[in-house]
C-alpha cells in the first residue's frame, strides 16, 4: 500500500507540476502581447503628432473660411469646390497624368534592370549598382534640374552638339519633365523590386522548364503573377514620389506645366483670389485622397504576394 501511495503521490505531483508548467507557459505567452502593445504606444503617439495633427489641421482649414474674410471663420465647402474647378482641376489632372506616366515608364524599365542586377554572378557589381541606385533615388530638387538644364537645355552640352532642338526637343515641357523624373524613379523601382525578385525560387523555373514551358511562358504564368503585387506596390511608391515632387518641377518648368504642387505654392504665397486663402489646404486634401485611392488597390494584393515570397 505504501508503494501504491507513493506512486499516487508522484503522479499527483507530476500532474500539479505539469499544470503549473502549462500555466506558467500560458502566462508567458500572454505577457509578450500586452508588452508588445506598450511598445507600440510611443510609435502611435509620434504618428499622431507628426502625421495626425497636421492632417487634421489641413482638413479643418480646407473646410473653413479664413478669419480675414467678412464674417470670420466658418465651415464651408467652397474651398473643396474651388479646388475641383478651373485651373486647380487642370493642375490636379496634370499631376496625375505626369505621375502615372512617369511611374509606368520607370516600372517597365526598372523590372528588367532589377532582374539583371539580382541574377548577376558578380557580387561586387550587384552591390555597387544597388548602392548607386540608393544614391540616385534620393537625388532630386534644384541640383537635378540644373544638371539636366546644363546637359539638355536650350544651351546644353548635348543640345548644342547634336542639335536636338531642331528635332522638336524641349526640356521645359511635359515630356522633358517626365525624362527628369525617370532619373530618380528608375533607381527607386530597382530598389523596390530587388527583394521581390530575390524571393523567386529557382525550383519554380526548373519545374516550369521540366513541364515544357518556355522562358516567356514562365514569366507570364508564374513569375509575373507572383511579382504583380510587388510591381503594383512599387508603382504606387513611384506615383506618390512623382505626385509630391515640387522643387525639380519648380526650378525647371515653373508654371508652364500645370501641376498641383505649383498651385499649392502659389496659393500659400498669397497668389489667390480674395477669400480663397484656404484653397491650398483643399488642394492638399485632394492630393491625400488621390494617394489614398491608389494605395487602396495595392494593400490587398500585397498580402497575397507575401504568401509566395515568404
Amino acid at each position: 500500500m505504501s508503494t501504491l501511495q507513493a506512486v499516487a503521490r508522484g503522479d499527483n505531483s507530476n500532474r500539479s507540476s505539469g499544470s503549473s508548467t502549462r500555466a506558467g507557459a500560458a502566462r508567458r505567452r500572454r505577457l509578450p502581447r500586452s508588452a508588445g502593445w506598450l511598445g507600440v504606444v510611443p510609435l502611435l503617439l509620434f504618428a499622431a503628432l507628426a502625421f495626425g495633427l497636421p492632417a487634421g489641421t489641413m482638413v479643418f482649414g480646407a473646410l473653413t473660411t479664413p478669419e480675414t474674410v467678412p464674417g470670420g471663420a466658418r465651415f464651408t465647402g467652397a474651398n473643396m469646390s474651388a479646388s475641383l474647378h478651373g485651373p486647380y482641376l487642370t493642375a490636379l489632372l496634370g499631376s496625375v497624368k505626369l505621375s502615372a506616366l512617369s511611374a509606368l515608364i520607370a516600372a517597365v524599365i526598372g523590372l528588367p534592370v532589377a532582374h539583371a542586377v539580382v541574377t548577376s554572378r558578380f557580387r561586387a557589381l550587384r552591390e555597387s549598382v544597388l548602392a548607386g541606385a540608393g544614391v540616385l533615388a534620393n537625388f532630386g530638387g534644384v541640383p537635378l534640374a540644373f544638371a539636366f538644364v546644363a546637359t539638355l537645355g536650350n544651351a546644353g552640352v548635348l543640345t548644342t552638339r547634336f542639335h536636338l532642338l531642331g528635332h522638336g526637343w524641349n526640356l521645359y515641357g511635359f515630356w522633358g519633365l517626365t525624362l527628369v523624373y525617370l532619373y530618380f524613379l528608375i533607381p527607386l523601382m530597382v530598389l523596390t523590386l530587388a527583394p521581390a525578385l530575390e524571393g523567386l525560387r529557382r525550383q519554380w523555373r526548373e519545374a516550369a522548364h521540366n513541364n515544357g514551358a518556355s522562358t516567356f511562358r514562365y514569366w507570364m504564368h508564374v513569375a509575373l503573377p507572383i511579382l504583380m503585387p510587388s510591381l503594383l506596390g512599387g508603382y504606387v511608391l513611384l506615383f506618390g514620389t512623382a505626385f509630391s515632387a515640387y522643387a525639380t518641377a519648380a526650378a525647371m518648368v515653373g508654371s508652364s506645366v500645370p501641376l498641383v504642387t505649383m498651385q499649392i505654392a502659389d496659393a500659400l504665397s498669397g497668389n489667390v483670389l480674395v477669400g480663397q486663402d484656404n484653397v491650398a489646404l483643399a488642394l492638399g486634401v485632394d492630393m491625400v485622397l488621390v494617394a489614398g485611392l491608389v494605395m487602396a488597390v495595392q494593400v490587398p494584393l500585397q498580402r497575397r504576394s507575401t504568401r509566395w515570397l515568404a
